[in-house]
């Protein structure tokens, strides 16, 4: 390093001397980089396809997939019984609900020894998790009012000499009534550090109950991203305000009785639709509208007919809007998506393609066969209702928000490339083009140009928010969506045409290219990964395990963990989901057995059992210095060793503190 070395970066130093005014401050600083590039890498845990199920979220993220069973068997090995470890792990799982069942039936004197006991195990496992962090990253974990008595400890050995030392803290706090609360606090700890950083791959929206649940939770975790699936899109469209796509959230929370999201999440009243629908089809069966639920409860048979109603009305209110974006914007090339106008009233039948179909209904009052596309007044005054409901819904805001903030359309991280669904390509494997608001690109180029678009939609003003609010529509359903990516949504078709044929969604060319190992390989180099060393993981198709299939692709180059959380999925899949798990040892896959309830996993520590181990670092243990964010900190490390070559040799003077 050279005088002029710093002096061209002196503009850069002089703010960095702000953070660090001395050179003791820097040398503080670059000690404390050069330890923590030292530190095993943190685990990281990919998820996908959540699908709005929440309690087996919630278990998963408490059980860390099985990891804290892990630490359990790692601390106690064979010293204690497995009643116990299940005990134990019960009790950092559901810390709560697990010392409300402990304390039924025991004395004072009884709960006290149990409270003493599981105090020292519950630091045991929180001393292990917490060996791959700096004290002061486990310190900003910690509950205030437990700081001190945590970290003491923590980090207090148990030598002979310091065992009553130890004791004495615990009989102090369980003396004082705060046994329970301490023990609480330490699996909480436990929580959020045995899962150092979350990736979920996307679709936490429809099918499940919870989707606003798994997304209070995420609001709250200490570190996560989000990679946009499809379903997101359509709930991000519709929050951002695209009527289209307000409509598709209503009819699909409607089609699968799954609508505690809309009203218990995010307070959106149904009842404008359910009169506006019994006022318009009040004679009507609407036999292809009946909703599908995997609740066999007597309420949901009562209210089937109504939401029958209610899901053909808020249909024909979504075909009307798509047409009208559609229409807007040639561009999208979704010309055979404009099917209303294709209705012959007179005959009941529809031309789609080169010949007529049988409509399975063609009830249609609020269809004008002169201008289709057109709402009713009734119909423009309930989208315009909803569309104000989503607006000012103060928690939707502030998930979608959330959604922006830790979200984006792609995110490349430590060798791996994550995506939802797919990178859209050519029968030959070449990327393949298309315009996104004015822009031919392809690529690693089109996914960063609808990743911008998507901003524009929620931050943009004017004539270019309009258009990035319609595009979010295209990234729901049209054929160049790396959400999407098939030839139609056939929805339209699925309700009123009695023909698989016109009813087939083909798939892109990436979904069956992607199994081959050169084709991962190009995608990796275009998002300038290491094509020989890196890894794609992508969610969007379900894995039928129970029919074979593996999640395994292309040779081990791509994972696709989508196995199928949501009940909704479980009889398609044969398992309840996937977890990849990323550490300083190798790389897990994680099979998920299938959730009961919380209350099953509070009695009996409920885990999961079945994992594949891909890879194996146990000869080369991997460090925070081999990660991305082993990267940034180097280049900290560089620039810290600047400034106090700036401070030694008078180029910059170090401040009075």
């Amino acid at each position: 390093m050279t005088s002029e070395d710093v002096k061209n970066d002196e503009r850069y130093l002089r703010l960095l001397s702000e953070k660090f005014p001395t050179s003791s401050a820097a040398v503080s600083e670059l000690i404390n980089l050069r330890a923590i590039l030292s530190l095993p890498k943190g685990t990281e845990h990919f998820v996908s396809d959540l699908h709005g199920a929440y309690s087996a979220f919630l278990h998963m993220v408490k059980n860390a997939s099985g990891v804290v069973r892990e630490k359990v068997d790692a601390v106690f090995g064979n010293t204690i019984f497995e009643k116990e470890k299940r005990a134990i792990c019960a009790l950092i799982y559901y810390p709560e609900e697990r010392l409300e069942l402990e304390r039924v039936g025991k004395s004072q004197d009884e709960l006290d020894e149990f409270y003493r006991r599981r105090i020292h195990q519950v630091i045991d496992i929180a001393r292990i998790v917490t060996v791959k962090y700096t004290r002061s990253k486990v310190r900003k974990r910690l509950p205030k009012e437990f700081a001190y008595v945590i970290e003491e400890l923590l980090h207090e050995s148990l030598r002979e000499n310091r065992v009553s030392y130890f004791n004495a803290i615990i009989d102090a706090i369980i003396e004082s009534g705060q046994a329970e609360q301490l023990i609480i606090a330490i699996c909480n700890l436990i929580h959020c550090l045995v899962i150092d950083t979350l990736h979920i791959v996307g679709d936490i929206y429809d099918r499940g109950p919870g989707a606003h649940e798994i997304m209070d939770v995420l609001t709250h975790y200490h570190n996560f991203d989000i990679q946009w699936g499809n379903h997101d899109m359509e709930w991000m469209g519709a929050a951002a305000g695209n009527k289209a796509l307000i409509a598709t959230v209503l009819r699909s929370s409607i089609r699968y009785a799954n609508i505690e999201t809309l009203e218990e999440g995010y307070g959106i009243n149904l009842l404008p639709l359910a009169n506006f629908a019994m006022q318009t089809y009040k004679d009507d069966p609407c036999t292809v509208f009946q909703i599908k639920t995997y609740e066999d409860t007597l309420e949901v048979k009562r209210s089937a007919q109504l939401m029958a109603k209610m899901h053909k009305a808020i249909s024909i209110i979504q075909f009307k809007l798509e047409g009208q974006i559609i229409q807007r914007h040639p561009e999208y090339e979704m010309d055979d998506r404009l099917l209303l106008d294709k209705i012959d009233f007179e005959k009941q039948t529809i031309h789609i393609g080169d010949k007529d179909y049988k409509m399975l209904d063609c009830n249609l009052p609020t269809i004008d066969p002169s201008n289709p596309y057109q709402l009713t007044q009734e119909e423009e005054e309930l989208i315009d209702l909803f569309a104000h409901n989503f607006r000012h819904s103060e928690k939707l805001q502030s998930h979608l928000r959330c959604f922006y903030q830790h979200g984006s359309l792609y995110l490349v991280r430590n060798g791996f490339l994550l995506f939802h669904a797919a990178i859209p390509l050519n029968a030959d494997g070449s990327f393949q083009e298309f315009d996104i608001c004015g822009k031919r690109v392809k690529g690693r180029a089109l996914m960063d140009r609808a990743d911008e678009i998507v901003r524009k939609a929620y931050y943009g003003q004017g004539k270019e928010k309009e258009d990035a609010l319609d595009y979010m529509l295209y990234l729901w359903c049209g054929v160049g969506s790396p959400l999407f990516n098939k030839s139609k949504m056939a929805t339209f078709e699925l309700y009123f045409v009695d023909d698989k044929k016109v009813q087939e969604e083909i798939k892109g060319a990436f979904y069956e290219l992607s199994n081959h190992r050169e084709i991962c390989e190009q995608i990796l180099a275009e998002f300038g990964l290491d094509p020989k060393e890196g890894r794609i993981i992508n969610g969007h198709m379900p894995v039928k395990a129970v029919q074979g299939e593996s999640p395994m692709k292309a040779e081990g180059k791509r994972f696709v963990i989508d196995g199928g959380f949501s009940k909704a999925y479980h009889a398609k899949t044969g398992i309840s989901g996937y977890t990849l798990i990323y550490n300083s040892l190798g790389i897990k896959l994680v099979q998920h057995e299938s959730f009961e309830s919380k209350e099953q996993a509070v009695q009996s520590g409920s885990d999961i059992h079945s994992r594949i181990q891909l890879q194996d670092f146990t000869d080369c243990r991997m460090l925070i210095k081999d990660t991305d964010r082993g990267k940034e900190l180097l280049k900290q490390v560089e620039n810290l060793k600047a400034l106090l070559y700036a401070y030694r040799n008078g180029i910059i003077k170090e401040k009075e503190q």
